[in-house]
This record gives C-alpha cells, sequence and structure tokens, in this order.
C-alpha cells in the first residue's frame, strides 16, 4: 500500500496545481461553464485522492483485499472522471463527454467496496 499512498500525496498535489492553473491560467481562456467544468474534476480529484489515503490507513488496521480493489476503482475513477473533465475543459472535444460517466462508476464501486470492507471487518 505504500505505492497507494505515494500516488495518493502526488495525486493530492498535482489537484492543487491543477486547481491553481485553472484558477490563474485558465481563467482568461475558459468560457465560465468549461472553468467550472475543470474545477469539478479538481474537486473530485482532491476527494478521491483524500479517501485513498484514508483506504492506506484502515488497510494498515484491517488489511483486506477489498481495500486494494476500492483503491484500485478510485484510481480509474480519479483517471476517467477527472481525466475526462480536463481533456472536454481543455480540447472541447465532445466525445470526452461520456467517459465521464464510467468514472463516476468506477467511484461508486469504489466506494461500495469500502463499505463491504468495513462491514466484513466489523467486530
Amino acid at each position: 500500500m505504500k505505492i497507494v499512498l505515494s500516488c495518493a500525496a502526488f495525486s493530492a498535489m498535482l489537484s492543487v496545481v491543477l486547481g491553481a492553473f485553472a484558477a490563474h491560467g485558465l481563467k482568461s481562456k475558459l468560457s465560465e461553464t468549461l472553468l467550472n467544468t475543470f474545477q469539478t474534476g479538481v474537486q473530485y480529484q482532491m476527494y478521491h485522492s483524500l479517501a485513498l489515503i484514508l483506504l492506506v490507513i484502515l488497510y494498515r488496521q484491517m488489511p483486506q483485499a477489498l481495500l486494494v480493489y476500492s483503491a484500485g476503482f478510485m484510481f480509474a475513477g480519479i483517471l476517467l472522471f477527472s481525466g475526462s473533465l480536463y481533456m472536454l475543459a481543455l480540447t472541447q472535444i465532445k466525445w470526452f463527454g461520456p467517459v465521464t460517466p464510467l468514472g463516476g462508476v468506477c467511484f461508486i464501486i469504489g466506494w461500495a467496496l469500502l463499505i463491504a470492507a468495513t462491514l466484513k471487518g466489523a467486530n
């Protein structure tokens, strides 16, 4: 889980960088709608980066494969959900739009696996 923690910290750092880039570098270049789209990607990336850090902490208390799978789905969600929003905002290529819900499904599965792991590990 060390690699998960390192990747989660990098992802959180990257979300701060991307948020600053959006606020200062993209503000004059994108419409308000596209800027909001980009910022939604940043927010979800940060939320799920923090969730990944939580998964590492939980894994140290109750090592379960379900927590590893949860982390995998959350990483996939970051890439698909946030990544597609970034690409949609920056390129305005519409086919990135349908990728976003796939990332959302990955987030939901990741959270469901966390619920399952906590119920399985409950005493």
